[in-house]
């Protein structure tokens, strides 16, 4: 049987037989049927299915048949069981994390990516693509301040752009100032004395990096913020001369553009100023606010982002592309060499004679997806003016909903948003004693937000300052208006004071 073309296995792969094509088409067409059967019947946020529910569901499925079914079967319960409860991230009233709704363009290219499923670590498996990502990587380096010597590398999210950045940072602090290379050799024996400073609202993923690059938790140094929740200059300052007479290595700063709770974006060009002045990596992670450097109005307030020396930018956020979606833009691009790994099968060296960009050796993955071009597609599809206008939209909501919030007795603003993320909280009406009042109004908003997810209603977050809990709108969607948000606020109001009388 091996030694004639066989044609048995057509159904399952698309190639060009007319066989293969057809049964493509209908995989297509039914995946499409039932999309378009949950969106069009969908009318909330969420289902309202617990977890016990799904899984009960799940429960029953063989995950490993021993035979297969027909693939309309197939999807159509998996329509039953998965999508029908899944979130609604496109409804107007989804709105707790930094989760956007996708882009149509975005979803159409993801049909293309997994068809043609190029892998992005040598040009003999992804040859336009790899000229493609390359060049989307020069244009964002120029469209966040950058020079020619820039360049960068699309990656899985924040996470990994910002354990990137602190790579980086790390390994060249221990190159420069001590002679060392830790890519050959592990970690100095100075490296329980490396400190990474950022601010006390910065992501997590800094000290989960810190963590996996052997550094431990502790070396990350928290900075206190200010009433907007940006890292203080002046504390950062003192910072640092404390720990020069501790005799303690600083090798990076890391500035927040758009805190996950309240989108703050830290001052950019003083802290690069500071990093400047002793000599510190500077590391921007703009995973949420990036997206401003495409809105004529707000660009402005990531005034000093072309300073650092490597910026994290997400696309699954704020540029609307499906999950997941990002990028690790650097200044200086020898910097990559830190990382630089041979690999004979990949043909490096043929790659550098012939000019052709080595993504690889750029990258802390070797098989990775052609991300690129949903990003590609959506601009060309849109234009930089209807992303500006769909940002710019979704700012003026969160001012807007603030305003909201700040005249209402009932409710409890927490900031005056950044960007788009609004927090704040119900504030009982009853009189309590000092001893019960915060864990009370701590469990009414936990129920609130664990209510409005059950009923389907609307699907918010909550986080927690200085021990509050409070909820928090990250207004992501252009299509949520001041009315969708008056009548979450109207429900969190309601569902406050049935709570209040329990």
């Amino acid at each position: 049987m091996i030694n004639a073309q066989s044609t048995q296995f057509d159904a399952h792969f698309l190639t060009n037989s007319t066989k293969s094509l057809a049964a493509y088409h209908q995989a297509i067409v039914t995946a499409q049927e039932v999309l378009l059967h949950y969106f069009a019947n969908q009318t909330q946020a969420y289902s309202g299915a617990s977890p016990e529910e799904i899984a009960s569901t799940l429960a029953t499925v063989d995950f490993f048949p021993m035979f297969g079914r027909e693939l309309s079967q197939v999807l159509n319960d998996v329509g039953k069981t998965v999508v029908s409860h899944s979130v609604n991230v496109s409804h107007s009233h989804c709105m707790a994390h930094l989760h956007c709704p996708p882009l149509i363009p975005a979803l159409a290219s993801e049909l293309l990516i997994n068809a043609m499923n190029q892998s992005m670590d040598s040009w003999d498996q992804s040859p336009a693509a790899t000229l493609l990502e390359q060049q989307m990587v020069n244009e964002l380096c120029r469209l966040f301040g950058y020079g020619a010597g820039a360049d960068g590398i699309f990656t899985s999210g924040g996470t990994q752009s910002n354990f990137m950045g602190l790579l980086l940072a790390r390994d060249r602090y221990a190159s420069q100032h001590l002679n060392w290379q830790i890519q050959q050799q592990g970690l100095p024996p100075e490296a329980n004395r490396f400190r990474i400073l950022c601010s006390d609202a910065s992501h997590f993923t800094i000290r989960q990096a810190a963590a996996l690059l052997g550094l431990g938790e502790k070396s990350v140094i928290q900075i206190e913020t200010d009433a907007e929740y940006r890292l203080c200059p002046i504390a950062l300052e003192r910072q640092l001369q404390q720990l020069q007479a501790e005799k303690l290595l600083p090798i990076a700063i890391v500035a927040t553009a758009g805190t996950t709770d309240f989108g703050s974006i830290d001052p950019l060009l003083e802290l690069a100023a500071c990093a400047k002045r002793y000599g510190l990596w500077f590391h921007v992670d703009a995973a949420f606010g990036g997206a401003l450097a495409l809105s004529d109005r707000h660009r402005h307030k990531l005034a000093g982002i072309e300073l650092a020396d490597s910026i994290t930018v997400d696309f699954h956020k704020l540029f609307y592309q499906p999950i997941s979606c990002g990028a690790f833009l650097l200044k200086d691009r020898s910097h990559f060499n830190f990382i630089k790994v041979h690999a004979d099968y990949l043909n490096p060296e043929t790659n550098a004679v012939e000019g052709i960009p080595d993504l690889v050796t750029k990258s802390v993955q070797t098989t990775r997806r052609f991300d690129a071009l949903k990003l590609f597609v959506s601009l060309q599809a849109l234009g930089r003016q209807q992303f500006a206008e769909m940002i710019d939209t979704t700012l003026e909501l969160a001012t807007a909903t603030a305003q909201l919030i700040s005249t209402d007795p009932a409710l409890e603003l927490a900031n005056h948003p950044a960007i788009n993320a609004v927090v704040f909280r119900y504030y009982p009406q009853q009189n309590v004693s000092d001893q019960k009042s915060e864990g009370w109004h701590n469990r009414i908003n936990s129920q609130i937000r664990a209510m409005l997810l059950q009923s389907g209603e609307a699907v918010i977050a909550q986080t927690k300052i200085r021990d509050r809990v409070y909820l928090k709108f990250t207004l992501l969607n252009p299509r949520t208006t001041l009315a969708d948000i008056r009548k979450i606020l109207d429900s969190i109001k309601q569902l406050g004071q049935v709570l209040e009388r329990i």
